[in-house]
């Protein structure tokens, strides 16, 4: 849909002011280049990628010695290598700043609030390095953490990666398979988990799971104390230590830094592991920092003494991309457990208390605050307020007309698009350019990003794979347990020759904004044409009864039916009156090739922890399929809903 003006516009001074505009001009003027706009500088940045990539090192002060080559093998998307004479260390980027300014501010819920300053930050670092060393964790062990999102837990990641150390971590709600299949395949020397956690204004629990994890892992265990019986917990425990003693023999000193390899591994993330047990994908120190300095900085105009939010936990990548923060200055404002608890402006209270600058969350989470009628711009004081930020799924156009109407008039909506593969995005926000409505602004500096058909080829205003033409510092290093790299080749370069072909289906647009039409491998093919599933939700989960959608292709007769499942709000039915509704409305809104098949009632759908539904999974149980790995959802119980619906069978 094109709309005839945009939902939101810089204005000259502030696209005068942005770091965006500065740093833009800086590369111009040292590298003697005419980088006259935006769009010159995106090119100039893909184009030589050695010059771009090392001024975002020197500009944002990266501490560390760059030595002399920026890239070497450039041609090659496997082979490339950033800065490989490089040496640095992450935790020291991000521990530059001093003093009693707040580092880190934390609610739990409305149960537990408290903050560190920088000062309190490095010396709590500094302890649990020691501590660290003592037990004899050293550079390339793996740490792995079962963490709330707490300050502790970044102390603790980065003392781990201060020393060398390989930082994981998942949230508390995961099951005990679940943490199972994803740390024991990297074999952590230490195990570090909360005593209980607060969700939803209850105490939930850890005690039998923690013991069940010792005994699978086979390791110390590391108890933070938290929101139940820490030394309780300790006691029932192997080989078990509260936070406390572990660290009680050493005394803060100024940080120890190993100086490392740009490449050296620092985390390892995990893929969602639906269709299997989870891709183990590590990530680099310097690739890392360097990419999440250029979104912070630049896309989202971050500065030093800005209050930076986002609603994640532990198991999202966007854990990972947050901490980051700290490098250029900035206060976190960390939140864990639910953000409907005690009721749905929890955030928004937060968020005028601390006057957040930027406002990171989900689109979920967007759509809920639409459908419960809660508008934070009538309600709270946003003046700091610069950014939003979604990701996790696709904003709807409906979604981003209610940021511009409910939360702020004047606000930089960024849609954002990457994930877990790259910790970072291939498409984001930019402060100098408008917002249109259902639109991500455009590609992150220094990605190659391309939209091609099945042949291989650039498409504009059609839809197509989201691809990337040449090599980035933050590509995985590489996967764990995959020596000749055969899972790692596998999910990103089987579909093109030496091209990361990332699984979204996407579109470019008149205005170089980027659509995301869902996940290709969920891609609808009725009739051999192609669908995406974003599609068919932003048109049914406008309708007031509809609380959210799934969608997937049926097998049937010899091609593929759609297939639409709905969950409703309380008191509403699905009669034929909604499901011509719902018809009709999909049938205008998108075309008559997406409306469904079947509508079908459900009363819950199985979705990941951070709260993408699966498509996928579905898919299997409506064809009698095993879903391998169901550990990886938030609510697998919902699957069953799924298995020999009659209603299929016709």
């Amino acid at each position: 849909m094109t709309h005839a003006k945009p939902l939101w516009s810089p204005n000259d001074a502030a696209i005068s002011a942005s770091p965006m505009t500065i740093f833009r001009q800086w590369c111009a003027a040292r590298f003697t280049v005419d980088l006259a706009d935006h769009d010159a500088f995106h090119q100039w940045s893909i184009t030589d990628r050695a010059s771009f990539w090392s001024a975002v090192w020197d500009y944002c002060e990266v501490k560390g010695d760059k030595g002399q080559t920026a890239l070497i093998h450039p041609d090659s998307m496997l082979e490339a290598r950033f800065f490989p004479e490089a040496t640095l260390n992450f935790a020291e980027n991000l521990l530059s700043k001093r003093g009693s300014e707040a580092a880190l501010i934390f609610r739990g819920e409305d149960k537990v609030r408290y903050s560190w300053s920088w000062d309190e930050l490095a010396a709590h670092v500094s302890r649990l390095q020691q501590a660290y060393r003592a037990m004899g964790i050293g550079k390339g062990d793996r740490i792995a953490a079962m963490m709330p999102n707490l300050p502790e837990t970044i102390a603790l990641m980065l003392a781990a990666s201060s020393i060398g150390a390989i930082w994981s971590s998942c949230s508390p709600d995961f099951g005990e398979q679940g943490v199972f299949d994803r740390f024991g395949q990297i074999e952590p020397k230490l195990f570090i988990a909360c005593d209980g956690y607060w969700y939803n204004g209850k105490l939930q629990d850890v005690t039998e799971k923690v013991c069940a994890i010792e005994q699978k892992l086979n390791v110390p265990v590391l108890v933070v104390p938290y929101a139940g019986d820490a030394p309780a917990l300790a006691a029932k425990l192997n080989n078990g230590q509260i936070l406390a003693d572990f660290i009680a023999p050493f005394n803060a000193k100024p940080v120890a830094y190993e100086a490392l390899p740009f490449s050296h591994p620092l985390y390892i993330l995990f893929s969602s592991g639906t269709t299997g047990v989870p891709k183990c994908i590590v990530h680099s120190a310097g690739g890392t920092l360097l990419q999440h300095l250029k979104e912070q900085r630049f896309h989202c105009g971050l500065k030093a003494g800005e209050k930076l939010f986002y609603f994640t936990t532990c198991g999202w990548m966007m854990w990972n991309w947050l901490v980051s923060g700290l490098a250029s200055g900035t206060t976190l404002c960390l939140y864990d457990g639910s953000p409907f608890a005690p009721n749905g402006n929890v955030l928004w209270d937060y968020a005028a208390e601390e006057q957040f600058a930027v406002f990171g969350t989900s689109a979920k989470y967007i759509d809920a605050l639409r459908k419960d009628d809660i508008e934070p711009m009538k309600t709270h004081d946003l003046t700091a307020l610069r950014v939003v930020t979604s990701t996790g799924s696709p904003l709807s156009p409906e979604g981003f007309n209610f940021v511009y109407e409910g939360i702020k008039a004047d606000v930089q909506l960024s849609s954002i698009s990457g994930g877990t593969d790259i910790v970072s995005c291939f498409v984001l926000g930019n402060p100098v350019k408008p917002v249109w409505s259902g639109e991500i602004q455009g590609p992150g500096l220094g990605l190659a990003m391309d939209v091609w058909n099945d042949d291989g080829k650039p498409v504009r205003g059609e839809k197509g794979e989201l691809v990337c033409t040449k090599a980035f510092p933050s590509m995985p290093v590489m996967f764990w347990n995959d020596p000749d790299n055969a899972k790692y080749k596998a999910a990103y370069f089987e579909r093109f020759d030496n091209v990361w072909c990332h699984g979204d289906f996407a579109e470019i647009t008149e205005h170089g904004g980027i659509i995301i039409h869902g996940r290709s491998d969920a891609t609808l093919n009725p009739g051999g044409v192609r669908i995406g599933t974003a599609e068919i939700y932003n048109q049914v989960e406008q309708l007031d009864e509809v609380v959210e959608a799934i969608c997937i292709g049926q097998d049937f007769e010899d091609d593929v039916r759609v297939i639409l499942f709905v969950r409703l709000k309380a008191g509403a039915v699905l009669d034929e009156a909604l499901e011509k509704r719902i018809k009709t409305k999909i049938r205008t809104g998108a075309s008559p090739r997406h409306v469904p098949a079947k509508v079908i009632e459900v009363a819950d759908i199985p979705r990941t922890k951070s709260g993408k539904i699966v498509e996928l999974a579905v898919r299997e149980v409506v064809h009698g399929r095993v879903v391998k790995n169901k550990e990886a959802l938030a609510n697998p119980e919902a699957l069953a809903l799924f298995a020999g619906l009659e209603q299929l069978k016709t």
